[in-house]
């Protein structure tokens, strides 16, 4: 009972990907073609609103709902490894026509080769369990 809010949010999330069109695979067709400016506009829009949210929490010091403070830490911005997984990301992403959070959505919409894309996901994270520690991190 006590993730069913987890759950409650979920599903509003894929409602309001499904109704903006994020999850149609013709709109990320078209971002990756230059086609349209539909997808820019809302991942613009996402980056825009997560930046003004992380200033806001520092700037007014707010607690998390535990009452803990919230902490941002630095990041080591390894440009190559970001290019090269940023490059990965997106080739899967143009491939399957979704990237892992909205294939569960398509596939509860009926898109059922989304099943296959899913599998894949699951196994290649498999095989990187297997192979992280040979990997360069």
């Amino acid at each position: 009972m006590k993730y069913l809010k987890f759950l409650l949010v979920g599903i509003f999330f894929g409602i309001v990907l499904v109704k903006s069109e994020a999850v149609s695979w013709y709109r990320i067709y078209e971002m990756f073609k230059f086609q349209s400016f539909h997808m820019y506009g809302i991942i613009g829009s996402a980056v825009v609103l997560g930046a003004l949210s992380v200033w806001f929490l520092k700037k007014s010091k707010i607690k998390s709902i535990e009452g803990k403070e919230i902490h941002f830490t630095p990041k080591n911005m390894g440009i190559v490894r970001y290019l090269l997984g940023g490059t990965i990301f997106g080739l899967g992403w143009a491939l399957a026509g979704a990237c892992p959070g909205p294939m569960y959505i398509l596939l509860g919409t009926g898109a059922l080769s989304m099943a296959i894309v899913i599998a894949a996901a699951v196994l290649g994270t498999f095989a990187y369990g297997l192979l992280k520690d040979k990997l360069p991190h």
